[in-house]
């Protein structure tokens, strides 16, 4: 097998192992038995989660009933039977995102403590429910993603500052209805901490308003005015965990970063390469997480240690791209793929970067390869590589030398997925 298709094979195992409905059959709720079962979800995989919900549902318990609605990013929608999908913008929110977290809104808020809800929960929902508080408008929340999204901050810290400027991220919405809430969480979060993936809208944390001020001073966003007036009052504080209203509510997180990559070893395994799996959580800056993980690689390629060639280095997480050029074109894997590239150069290393849902950023790209010629054919293309890193232009790279992973929507999302073969 090439070395490109092994990648791409060590990619599948791992969406595939990612694949919600294994985890919702494990944990799949009993109906209530005087009321109704309603299903909620938000994130890049959300509509898959619902699709496969109604299959295993309708196999288990036929004679009780499922409706609900689900928000998903534009073009990642698919069939289902009685759960609507809804399509909104990502990673900048827009006004059909808007009207989608009204609706989730408005399907529990009537319910008894006799039903059940099903949340559904992915990465991508924090961007796909905006729900500004009163005296915040959408305009608000769009330029609050855009500064986060720009300014390099991990995801757990970007979520604890989303949460407090919502009416349904940090619990809210599980908080809205009196019935049993019972949250199906894919993790896209280093660590897997449920009350991080979407901002969590059905599940609590501890965070308060004044640790969202910190973030915003400690990465120097600029923000409306409005917002951080919002901010300097108590109504801003999400609900805690232990308040009443969460006593009935349960959550299990069905899919993470750490078993896709134990499948993605098992390949690594059957086709004759041992794999290191480095960490599922990795964080920091893209291009200076790629340089540590190609100082590892470099070591094996030329003194085989501290791994014995062949070999995969693994790992996941979500790392985070401080925008240096507001007009450059690619997301977080193309920038750890691109400065990986320009430090192997000349070695017999192959790596793919992607992101596990399918887009890597807002290009149609999940990733890209690269590997010891990667600098080399970008000279001969007339491009500087290093020029293109420092403008975040990864997607410009890749796509002239025709290096860009394009698998398309994979219905998951555990984030981050990196591989570095050393033969």
């Amino acid at each position: 097998m090439r070395d490109r298709d092994l990648l791409a094979a060590m990619f599948s195992a791992a969406v595939g192992a990612a694949d919600p409905a294994t985890g919702l059959r494990a944990h799949l709720p009993a109906p209530p038995v005087n009321g109704r079962t309603v299903v909620v979800g938000a994130g890049k995989g959300a509509a898959q989660m619902a699709s496969a919900l109604e299959v295993i549902w309708m196999e288990v318990y036929p004679d009780h009933p499922l409706t609900g609605v689900v928000v998903t990013r534009y073009g990642y929608a698919c069939q289902t039977r009685s759960i609507e999908v809804l399509e909104a913008a990502h990673p900048v929110p827009d006004g059909a995102g808007l009207a989608a977290a009204e609706r989730l809104k408005q399907a529990v808020s009537g319910l008894t403590e006799n039903d059940l809800v099903i949340a559904l929960i992915c990465g991508g929902g924090s961007a796909l429910l905006p729900a500004p508080p009163l005296g915040l408008t959408l305009s608000d929340e769009i330029a609050l993603n855009e500064a986060l999204l720009a300014s390099g901050a991990p995801i757990s810290a970007m979520n604890v500052v989303r949460k407090h400027a919502s009416t349904i991220k940090g619990g809210r919405l599980a908080a809205a209805t009196k019935a049993r809430v019972v949250s199906m969480i894919v993790s896209d979060i280093p660590g897997d901490i449920p009350a991080f993936v979407a901002s969590g809208p059905t599940i609590p944390d501890t965070s308060t308003r004044l640790d969202a001020l910190s973030i915003i001073e400690q990465y120097g966003l600029v923000l409306p005015a409005a917002l951080i007036t919002h901010l300097g009052s108590p109504n801003a504080d999400a609900p805690r965990p232990d308040d009443p209203v969460f006593a009935r509510h349960k959550h299990h997180v069905i899919a993470s970063a750490g078993v896709s990559l134990e499948a993605a070893a098992d390949i690594a395994l059957a086709h004759g390469v041992t794999p290191h799996i480095l960490s599922d959580a990795v964080e920091g800056e893209s291009r200076d997480v790629a340089l540590v993980h190609a100082a590892l690689a470099r070591e094996i390629a030329l003194r085989d240690r501290p791994f014995n060639r062949p070999t995969v280095l693994l790992s996941g997480g979500e790392t985070t791209v401080t925008l240096k050029d507001r007009g450059g074109r690619g997301g977080r894997n193309g920038e750890f793929a691109l400065a990986l590239s320009l430090a192997i150069d000349g070695l017999d290393i192959v790596a793919l970067a992607a992101d596990t849902d399918g887009i890597d950023g807002s290009e149609a790209n999940a990733g890209a390869y690269a590997d010891g010629t990667t600098a080399r054919r970008l000279r001969a293309a007339g491009r500087d590589g290093r020029a293109l890193l420092n403008g975040n232009n990864s997607f410009e790279a890749f796509s002239a030398l025709g290096d860009l992973f394009e698998p398309g929507p994979t219905g998951t999302n555990v984030n981050d997925f990196r591989a570095i073969l050393i033969r």
